[in-house]
């Protein structure tokens, strides 16, 4: 078995694109890839995540969106991991099995939200040993604000056994992404600021959510103008 390769640098969460009558829009994932990879040094990607709204998608159309990322990515990608969590175990396996069978780099899989365990002690069992339930375990995405409780993470994996990727990209921001939370950011408003800074059509999110307002899309543009980034553009 060939050695894993080591997860550096910046993971994209991606966006799934969507026509504006809501339908996932394979069309442009290619210049996708060539936005993250050519024009941002990106070249790890998280799959069908909370940003790519992967939990109102069916699991069709997850896996289309899957299929189309490992194949427009192949030689320009380092690491294609794909997000497999679900409300119920055997559509997490369906979609497991599907990623798998594809050659994606990793899995990730979004600890129960809705039927959860009751039982602390049983799941700091499981994970205590984890390895020998999960031969191929790599790591976790910590995805809280607690920056003490990933320092003690971090220190109890003093081998380097298990990767820490770090979820919660407000606490690493600088002005503009300071200042477009304050006016309330999220998924619609992720698609429509990528949409108006890399010209890639990401359309509008899937219902429940709604479009980002005009307002919104002129203030947080206008911000992005009037900062001067390090490299002077």
């Amino acid at each position: 078995m060939a050695p894993r390769k080591k997860l550096k640098g910046l993971v994209a969460a991606t966006i799934t694109p969507m026509t504006p009558d809501g339908k996932i829009n394979l069309s442009v994932i290619r210049q996708y890839v060539d936005y993250l990879v050519n024009e941002q040094n990106v070249k790890n990607i998280f799959v069908n995540g909370t940003t790519g709204e992967g939990l109102s998608l069916s699991i069709q159309e997850r896996k289309l969106l899957a299929e189309e990322w490992m194949c427009q990515g192949k030689d320009k990608l380092d690491h294609v991991i794909i997000h497999v969590g679900a409300l119920n175990l055997p559509e997490c396996q369906e979609l497991a099995r599907h990623a798998a069978a594809m050659g994606a780099d990793g899995i990730a899989v979004i600890a129960p939200f809705f039927f959860k365990p009751t039982n602390k002690v049983r799941v700091e069992e499981l994970l205590d040993g984890i390895k020998a339930q999960i031969p191929t375990f790599q790591g976790v995405k910590f995805s809280d604000t607690d920056l003490l409780d990933l320092a003690q993470c971090i220190h109890k994996n003093e081998t380097g056994e298990f990767e820490f990727l770090y979820g919660v990209d407000e606490f690493l921001t600088g002005e503009f992404l300071n200042f477009v939370i304050k006016l309330g950011f999220g998924v619609a408003q992720t698609k429509a600021l990528m949409t108006s800074v890399s010209g890639i059509p990401m359309g509008p999110p899937r219902l429940p959510l709604v479009d980002a307002s005009s307002e919104f899309v002129i203030k947080a543009k206008a911000k992005l103008d009037s900062i001067v980034w390090p490299n002077g553009d």
